[in-house]
């Protein structure tokens, strides 16, 4: 891999231009350039790149160790596997059934079909990149069951590190590409036809990437709180980069909060997630009198769909006055071998998990909505892609059901990386013209993330996101000079769109709870889409226009 952004790195050889504004960039090319370097990154990378077209990979992290989401997952991949394989009489109809159960009536079932019935050959791809899963015996993959599923479907590596193998695997694999780290995006480059390339900032300054095909696979938005299970880079960039690009952004509103972030009595940063296959194999949620905390609340007791599972820890803390429940997993045997990041977690916090109850809290974890894109990551800007958590394919509706993520990333970041490098090939080489002005919009970091944890957190009500918008709009401009003014930018127009959406939804729906609308409202059973005006102001559409 190309090692971070130094101008042998990133600009040897290529000539400088100035601006309008009498900045002075430098240039590049290339055919296909990827955002992000998870697993929707870089499975679309290596897919464009085996296609014969030339990808350049940025990340804006000074290393790769840690960046990503990716690397975080616990869980796994939820996949049903052919029929010789698979448990409990599973089937695609099934997982479909789940997922669409789990999406409050939000899902595109023609998407989930077409992802779900994808996936095997996702994972087979994977594992053909070097990817290692658990097995129940030789040739035979063990497989889990999370909430929301009613099989055990779930395909998992190194017990709880599932996502720590994939992105082991498709680093491994990215060896061949051209990843430029210390490479922040700023903004995707555009004319009337489509894409044309994307401004970055690097060590060496301000320059263009000269691309007709861009593919955001940035991530997500957890850092809008104060608290989450997201790495430091889940900013909420791709989000930004879509709306300043004229792309819509669509069920922004429906942010999953996971039911069981590690509470260890800090309160700020990226929490350890206690993985839901703890519940799958058995873990009970119980409050501090050990009195069951789900079991009057769902059919599903403690494998209910996250939304339920958070509002109700959520609901008996508030009742309570304590500040987290437990999750009690001391009947289970072999812990630390099943689950050994979680316990590693547990004990760096003074937790033994085989003898005491884990406390847990609700934690911002997983954006359900995204940049639209039809199920093979295009976006209605010709050139522009998106995949993974950045994306509203239609798969996931008002709620992500448990181990779809990783899923969705393979299936649908193969397929933008395919499309990508076909576009780049029809449309050639492009031109792309910067700005004349490098500035944005930003409040205080700590400041928004407050006030996105008070009023746009697990529970909601139309005067907090009132209040909330107020604070958004003392937004102040700013020069972009680095990584911080870029991402404080992107959050400051990510929690826009959030609190625009979270305002006009006035039920309780999938992952999203207003505490003044506790009901579903049919009326509000649709997907609304944000972007941005000819003013820069954000309007919200009642439904997602079609994404090409």
């Amino acid at each position: 891999m190309t090692g971070p952004g130094s101008r042998s790195a990133a600009t040897a050889g290529k000539p400088s231009s100035r601006g309008c504004g009498g900045t002075t960039y430098w240039h590049q090319r290339a055919d296909v350039v990827v955002i992000g370097t998870g697993v929707a990154g870089l499975v679309s990378a290596l897919a464009a790149h085996r296609r014969g077209r030339r990808v350049i990979v940025l990340s804006k992290a000074a290393e790769q160790a840690g960046s990503t989401a990716t690397g975080y997952a616990q869980g796994g991949i939820a996949v049903v596997l052919p029929a010789t394989l698979r448990e409990d009489g599973d089937s695609v109809d099934a997982h479909i059934a789940d997922t669409l159960t789990a999406g409050g009536g939000l899902c595109d079932a023609d998407a989930v079909r077409s992802i779900v019935a994808d996936g095997y050959r996702g994972v087979r791809d994977l594992v053909g990149d070097g990817a290692r899963f658990d097995e129940a015996a030789p040739g035979r993959w063990s497989l889990t069951r999370e909430g929301g599923h009613s099989r055990r479907r779930i395909i998992h590596a190194g017990g709880d590190a599932t996502g720590a193998e994939v992105q082991r695997a498709l680093d491994h694999a990215a060896r061949v590409l051209d990843v430029r780290h210390n490479h922040v995006a700023v903004r995707v480059l555009r004319d009337d036809a489509g894409v044309t390339g994307v401004l970055v900032l690097n060590e060496d300054g301000p320059g263009i990437v000269h691309a007709p095909a861009v593919i955001l696979a940035t991530g997500g938005l957890g850092h809008l709180y104060a608290a989450t299970t997201n790495p430091q880079a889940s900013t909420g960039d791709g989000i930004a980069l879509a709306l300043w690009a004229g792309v819509p952004v669509s069920d922004i509103e429906f942010v999953q909060f996971h039911p069981t972030m590690l509470f260890d009595g800090c309160t700020g940063g990226r929490r350890p997630l206690i993985t839901e296959a703890l519940r799958g194999e058995g873990a009970r949620l119980v409050d501090a009198h050990g009195d069951p905390v789900t079991a009057a609340v769902h059919p599903l007791g403690d494998l209910a769909p996250r939304d339920v599972v958070a509002g109700a820890i959520d609901a008996r803390m508030k009742a309570s006055g304590e500040p987290c429940v437990y999750l009690d997993a001391r009947h289970l045997s072999g812990i630390a071998h099943r689950f050994p990041t979680v316990t590693a977690a547990c004990l760096q916090a003074g937790i033994d998990p085989t003898r005491q109850p884990i406390p847990v809290v609700p934690g911002a974890h997983y954006s359900c909505g995204g940049v639209v894109t039809d199920v093979d990551g295009r976006t209605a800007l010709p050139g522009l892609f998106a995949a993974g958590e950045v994306a509203r394919t239609g798969m996931h509706g008002a709620n992500r059901l448990a181990s779809n993520s990783l899923l969705e990333g393979l299936v649908v970041g193969g397929r933008a990386g395919r499309g990508a490098a076909d576009h780049a090939a029809a449309v050639g080489p492009t031109r792309a013209v910067a700005p004349d002005r490098l500035v944005g919009e930003a409040l205080g970091r700590r400041n928004l993330q407050v006030a996105m944890s008070h009023d746009a957190s697990v529970v909601r009500d139309a005067a907090g996101l009132l209040r909330l918008g107020d604070v958004l709009a003392r937004a102040t401009s700013r020069p972009l000079r680095s990584l911080a003014d870029v991402e404080d930018t992107a959050l400051t127009l990510t929690a826009r769109a959030v609190s625009v959406a979270a305002l006009q939804r006035a039920e309780s729906r999938g992952c999203h709870h207003r505490a003044d609308h506790l009901d579903a409202d049919p009326a509000h059973a649709v997907s609304g889409a944000v972007d941005l005006d000819e003013h820069g102001h954000l309007r919200l559409k009642v439904r997602a226009d079609a994404c090409c």
